[in-house]
């Protein structure tokens, strides 16, 4: 706008927890201003999510934060859901072992440490700039920019601070989304349950997995979290008084099938409402939604924090682009992908938490028959495609690529910068490349690795060659040099980029 300075900022975060770190992080570590608000100020040394999966940690990699948080996460032990009597109905198994991803595919957390780590690893990029102890008490946008209007919560005094983006990373009470005008569909589970986290005094013998115990008198569930914490989750019954059940005597009397006073110390108590919504929008013109600003989900699938790591993996390469002179409507591709992929993750949730939250005897007594006589199942990770975007071709587009170890033992994601990538098991379909494509893909910054070890899971894929987007997950695949001359048409549409770098 003629006579409006430039903006201050590339882009600007509202909300400073893993969602908004993690999307800090990444847009930090490729040069990009960015204006970072939150209201508290400081870390909160509270316990909330606990679990993440190996695609969480192939991000936390691409952030540069996996080989820290290594000592202070460990891989789970399993889940196992429990009937009335006991007995085995569902099971995650344990993920000792390294998965698809190069990692184990689930890990248990103590957030404080994660976030700390994050919080550290962001302090490293002069580029992000905090602002704590800011309350951000509206966003407005205009034709080429986003203004937070925050209020400095020391200092009483307040500052509209201009980016080019705005995304409300600011949780279910998001300011950004009520500024953004998006409702939220409701995706049909509302309970109250009583968290409760304890620090272990002395050794008593506990499960090693989490377990959900489906008892339609009392649903708990208990997780072995890391060293030694522990958590246990009660759910609210009919007739209970929410006051009352948070007194030291009730929470211990709630316990005492596992533990008592002496044997751990109360960290922390609080009663959660557990939803299921998504947002109909996530995106207004320069404002965007991330995390549990644009969906929540039910904790039996521990996904909630692993979903707005995700959007923020989605979001971070996607405003690189558009930074750098991509056309802006590349973004309309965010929350095509994002949403179906979530939706998938929430409705497996409300699944599982209708499994453990039977309340009903008889409705229960038929559950526990069913699982009677068909065997305990077992619960895998999901890996859902992503929704329409950003891909093309054959049936591999869209998924999320494994991490295959290389010839000389280095897994894939140790050698990929976080850029395009080709992969191919040998150097043929390369040969067949025009020169004018070899220069355009070398402009791009785009890589092309060849390794035999790729031939299994190329053959599995049904494709010679697999571009990877900066996200890991496939843009799409070719077996014909026709195929991979239309691949690199199809990205070089939206990758139209001036080549100038962040200042």
């Amino acid at each position: 706008m003629k006579g409006v300075p430039a903006p201050e900022f590339d882009v600007a975060i509202v909300g400073y927890g893993p969602t908004g770190g993690v999307l800090a992080k990444l847009l930090g570590q490729l040069g990009w201003h960015v204006a970072l608000f939150d209201r508290e100020p400081g870390l909160l040394n509270l316990p909330r999510a606990v679990h993440f999966d190996g695609e969480v940690m192939r991000i936390f990699h691409s952030a540069g934060i996996a080989n820290e948080l290594l000592p202070l996460v460990r891989p789970s032990q399993g889940m196992q859901y429990l009937d009335s009597a006991g007995h085995l109905m569902l099971e995650r198994k344990p993920a000792g072992a390294t998965g698809t991803h190069g990692w184990a595919n689930n890990y248990l957390f103590h957030q404080p440490d994660l976030e700390q780590t994050l919080r550290n690893a962001v302090a490293r990029h002069a580029c992000v700039k905090l602002f704590l102890n800011h309350e951000v008490e509206s966003v407005t946008q205009d034709l080429d920019s986003a203004t937070v209007n925050a209020r400095d919560l020391v200092r009483g005094t307040k500052q509209p601070i201009r980016a080019r983006w705005l995304v409300g990373c600011d949780g279910g009470r998001s300011t950004v989304r009520e500024a953004l005008g998006s409702a939220l569909t409701d995706l049909g589970l509302h309970q109250s349950w009583l968290v409760v986290d304890v620090l272990m005094e002395r050794e008593v013998m506990l499960p090693v997995a989490t377990v959900q115990f489906c008892d339609p008198h009392r649903p708990i569930t208990y997780v072995n979290v890391t060293g030694r914490r522990r958590r246990w989750e009660i759910m609210l019954m009919p007739g209970d008084d929410p006051l009352a059940m948070t007194q030291p005597d009730a929470l211990w009397a709630m316990l005492s099938r596992w533990i008592r006073p002496g044997d751990a110390s109360l960290v922390r108590h609080t009663i959660y409402t557990f939803h299921a919504l998504i947002a109909d929008r996530w995106q207004d013109r320069r404002l965007l939604l991330a995390g549990d600003s644009a969906h929540q989900t039910p904790p039996f699938l521990g996904q909630g924090m692993c979903a707005g790591v995700r959007d923020a993996s989605n979001l971070a390469w996607k405003l690189d682009l558009v930074l750098r002179g991509a056309d802006t409507a590349l973004l309309d591709s965010y929350q095509s992908e994002r949403a179906p992929h979530v939706l998938e993750y929430i409705q497996t949730a409300v699944r599982l938490g209708n499994i453990i939250q039977t309340t009903d005897p008889q409705v229960a007594a038929r559950r526990d028959r069913q699982f009677a006589e068909g065997g305990p199942q077992e619960i895998v990770n999901l890996s859902p495609p992503l929704g329409p975007g950003l891909h093309h071709g054959l049936g591999a587009s869209g998924i999320l690529a494994d991490q295959p170890q290389l010839s000389d033992g280095r897994w894939l994601d140790a050698v990929l910068q976080n850029q395009f990538a080709f992969l191919s098991a040998s150097p043929a379909a390369a040969n067949e490349l025009l020169p004018s494509e070899h220069s355009r893909l070398k402009a791009l910054g785009v890589q092309w690795q060849i390794d035999p070890a790729f031939e299994p899971w190329l053959e599995k894929l049904g494709a010679k060659v697999l571009l990877l987007r900066p996200d890991r997950y496939v843009f799409g695949g070719a077996n014909t040099s026709e195929e991979l001359s239309c691949l690199i048409a199809k990205m070089q549409i939206f990758t139209l980029v001036s080549p100038a770098a962040p200042t």
